[in-house]
């Protein structure tokens, strides 16, 4: 494992116009408005508090949907891994896994409620497309070591200068302790609505069990108490031992561990493994398995996506699904795997089958895309995947106990095919406007009625997280760190401002002053 560093800064680049192209979900055109920026570095903090205010990222190309205005509204969704529990049609998929891993079974017939396809994000592919017509005027390659050793050069200059005189001109760069805090990024708002008849189930009450079971339950008691009122000396006087009465069964249900670790026999089928990579050039792993890794993605893109090979190039994948602009970092509280963007591939009999791109961040697991084999589509790959890594962040949050959500992307309820991700309970859905975190059953209703809704009923509440001083906002600007308030001396177009103000509220207060915004 690499030793700890912490990184020096994120850089990014904000394009002040918004973005409208073709629709991924309702396919019309020029309907999709969002807002974007490209990330040449990033910090895993400042990407966990973006993606917190409702950004993503697909490659080193940040987005951010204009909720108010695109056709098809997409709102960030978290799963709560500590609470979950797997439904009914996921322990089908579990069993489904089992059986074929033992016996080489395939199921014919699919689960309900499966989703159509992995859990990808269909509008991505417009995402990406647009980032070949970005006009990216900084590149981290041509900045070079002297730039970055310049950088930190500038932070010296400035704490030297802040002690020897005082001077309010520069920021004083802060402790990156100071600046993370701790505990959750956005506060939840916990509030518990019945559903409205035949809308689901009632989380307030018990699962319900069937009629069968409950007969069968109340007849193992009634047995237990006659046992206890004399046939227990019975047995015991015969000489039979005490496991063979009648015993209640537990209501306790499988964990979704004990469901996907469940032990198969020494003669098994097949062998299934799950290893997880950094995705980077500089890992052996990842290198050696690339090719086989790239030709699964083509395979994949071509029979589910209808892209042709020219469109799946080893630079077109590698930009999409293996650059990445996250810093890796190893605190000594974090997981043993650290901070960053990995590949988790899956194995089947020594070929690789499926892969789940991810980022693992302060406070969360990050789904940002899935390829597979689609010959094994019988598996239900895409949500045997999601439960896998729900139960890879139950196992991170065992060492770093502030990790503790599964983001599975946008949930987008005006279309249908990617309602199945609110499949996965407990969940929450991002407020568009307050960025607090609200329950899914809560948001349904009003999902329901409009497109375009803001989840918290406060009329009185408002972004905590918004920029309220633009001066104290960072800038790169002639190979230079500075607070905006200095970078205005030399600010050639006054309507500048506008840009940087825009800029400033859609990453909020906390990013705008830890990030260096690019200014030519």
């Amino acid at each position: 494992m690499a030793s700890w560093s912490a990184p020096t800064f994120s850089l990014v680049e904000y394009f002040e116009s918004q973005t409208v192209f073709q629709c991924g979900y309702c396919k019309n055109v020029a309907c999709s408005v969002s807002n974007g920026m490209w990330a040449h570095s990033l910090t895993v903090q400042d990407y966990q508090d973006l993606i917190d205010r409702g950004w993503r990222r697909s490659g080193k190309y940040l987005y951010k949907p204009v909720m108010n205005k695109t056709c098809c509204p997409q709102y960030t969704i978290r799963c709560r891994p500590l609470q979950f529990q797997p439904s009914k049609s996921h322990k089908k998929v579990l069993k489904k896994m089992l059986k074929f891993l033992a016996k080489g079974e395939i199921s014919k017939g699919s689960c309900e409620d499966e989703p159509m396809d992995s859990t990808m994000e269909d509008a991505v592919a417009g995402d990406f497309a647009l980032v070949n017509k970005l006009d990216i005027k900084c590149d981290l390659k041509t900045l070079s070591s002297d730039l970055k050793g310049g950088i930190e050069s500038e932070e010296k200059k400035k704490e030297n200068s802040l002690k020897k005189e005082g001077s309010k001109e520069l920021i004083h760069p802060q402790a990156i302790e100071e600046k993370l805090g701790s505990g959750e990024p956005s506060h939840s708002i916990k509030v518990h609505i019945g559903p409205k008849p035949g809308k689901g189930a009632d989380l307030s009450k018990p699962p319900c069990r069937k009629a069968k079971e409950m007969r069968k339950e109340r007849k193992r008691l009634k047995l237990m108490q006659q046992n206890s009122a004399g046939a227990f000396e019975g047995f015991q006087a015969q000489g039979q031992p005490a496991s063979l009465l009648p015993k209640a069964k537990s209501n306790q249900p499988k964990s979704l561990e004990d469901l996907i670790f469940e032990s198969l026999p020494e003669n098994a089928s097949h062998k299934l493994e799950v290893r997880l990579v950094p995705a980077s050039f500089e890992d052996p792993e990842f290198k050696s398995s690339f090719n086989q890794s790239h030709s699964l993605y083509i395979k994949y893109q071509v029979a589910i996506h209808k892209e042709t090979p020219v469109e799946c190039g080893k630079s077109e994948f590698t930009r999409f699904l293996v650059d990445s602009p996250l810093e890796a970092e190893y605190p000594a509280n974090g997981p043993e795997c650290g901070y960053g963007s990995f590949h988790q591939q899956y194995w089947l009999d020594g070929k690789i089958i499926a892969v789940g791109v991810i980022d693992i961040l302060p406070y969360c697991v990050s789904s940002v895309y899935l390829y597979y084999d689609p010959d094994y589509s019988f598996l239900s790959l895409g949500v045997y995947s999601a439960l896998r890594e729900i139960a890879f962040t139950k196992q991170l949050h065992e060492r770093a106990s502030q990790l503790s959500y599964y983001y599975m992307g946008f949930y987008i309820h005006s279309c249908p095919k990617m309602r199945y991700k609110g499949q996965y309970r407990p969940s929450d859905l991002l407020c568009p406007e307050t960025y607090v975190w609200v329950p899914i059953e809560q948001c349904l209703p009003s999902l329901d009625n409009s497109k375009y809704c803001r989840f918290n009923q406060d009329p009185q509440a408002v972004d905590e997280g918004r920029s309220k001083d633009l001066n104290r906002l960072r800038v790169l600007h002639r190979r230079s760190t500075m607070p905006y308030a200095v970078y205005k001396n030399y600010q050639e177009d006054p309507s500048e401002e506008e840009g940087v103000l825009e800029y400033a509220n859609l990453v909020g207060q906390k990013c705008a002053e830890r990030m260096l915004l690019f200014r030519n």
